[in-house]
């Protein structure tokens, strides 16, 4: 399987020399309250943060009324109350997500949302978003990965709580109808030890699958995102929130406004400190070069015709002028065709 390398997600796009896209993951943060949503969305502009993403789902058609909370949530909200429960208070109808991504485009900041239904997908495939994020959860969920695929955008694809036999089942299901996608390492719990961040993932996607790389963060505090970039993510998404102390399921395991600005600054920087993959001077190193690198001086003096050899000749720094003596070999065992004082630049 051969992904595309290149992929437009409105007006970013995201390549191997392309700076990382950073999203900022909203998610249920908003608590069911659209004011608090465009506040999130004010901050991730202001941060300036490439994406803000939520989460979209209808809770009758993501989850039996049975299921009880995820471990994590269950220290982090109301531990009486059922998951289905919880989640009713966070659904975005799709004339909210409508108004978001409105806002969004005001914001000059790009407008995600993970569906986690078919109803929702479908719903939201009518606001002609750019691109689907596709949570942990859908990993296995091969018919809906096909229905994802079949709409045509491109897809970031979480794979926390999965083996790598089935993320590459996904791909797999993905590749026959869409080549667009970005493969996220994540480990699905909010948060998790950064023990369990397991970056060396990355290395792993890049031994079995041709595809654009990004790393989904669950760590505390800025975390492990800046440094997956240099393992070859080129997309990295963070959870935030208005306020850590907030009631719901992610605020503990999200960064503050401010966290979110450093964490951006600090994915720019290693953006910087990656540069370019050539091997080469660079362009402040020219003069450096010239004054620090050596060229080939009679260590002693040399008669015209006598042979250069290990013994009467020596690199030393010269301003530049001369023979590097890259080319030592190929200057010994020739005929010097002047005389040469101790010190004297080498030529031909």
């Amino acid at each position: 399987m051969k992904f595309n390398k290149n992929i437009k997600i409105g007006n970013k796009e995201i390549l191997k020399e392309s700076a990382s896209f950073i999203i900022a993951e909203a998610g249920v943060n908003h608590g069911g309250d659209i004011n608090i949503a465009k506040r999130l969305i004010d901050l991730a502009s202001e941060a300036e943060a490439d994406a803000v993403k939520f989460q979209t789902f209808k809770s009758e058609h993501l989850i039996l009324d049975s299921v009880r909370k995820a471990p994590y949530q269950e220290k982090t909200t109301n531990s009486n109350e059922s998951q289905i429960e919880m989640l009713k208070k966070l659904e975005v109808t799709k004339e909210q997500n409508l108004e978001l991504k409105n806002y969004s485009e005001k914001k000059g900041i790009i407008f995600l949302t993970t569906p986690f239904d078919e109803l929702s997908l479908d719903e939201l495939d009518e606001l002609n978003l750019p691109a689907y994020k596709i949570a942990s959860t859908d990993i296995t969920n091969l018919p809906f990965l096909k229905k994802v695929a079949l709409k045509n955008k491109p897809i970031f694809l979480s794979t926390g709580m999965s083996f790598l036999s089935e993320v590459k089942m996904a791909l797999e299901t993905i590749y026959k109808y869409n080549k667009d996608v970005v493969l996220m390492q994540c480990t699905a719990n909010y948060p998790i030890e950064d023990s369990e961040a397991n970056l060396e993932v990355l290395n792993t996607f890049k031994n079995n699958f041709d595809i654009l790389l990004g790393y989904s963060d669950h760590t505390q505090g800025l975390g492990a995102a800046a440094f997956a970039i240099p393992m070859g993510a080129k997309v990295v998404e963070k959870h935030f929130t208005l306020n850590k102390a907030l009631e719901g399921p992610d605020h503990k395991a999200s960064l503050s406004p401010d966290e979110l600005k450093e964490f951006v600054r600090l994915v720019r920087k290693v953006d910087s400190f990656m540069g370019s993959d050539i091997k080469k001077p660079t362009l402040s190193e020219t003069k450096t070069r010239a004054s620090l690198q050596k060229c080939l001086v009679a260590k002693l003096e040399i008669k015209k015709g006598e042979l250069f050899t290990e013994n009467n000749i020596i690199a030393k720094r010269t301003g530049g002028v001369g023979i590097s003596p890259i080319y030592f070999n190929e200057i010994v065992g020739k005929k010097a065709k002047e005389d040469f004082v101790k010190d004297e630049i080498i030529s031909l």
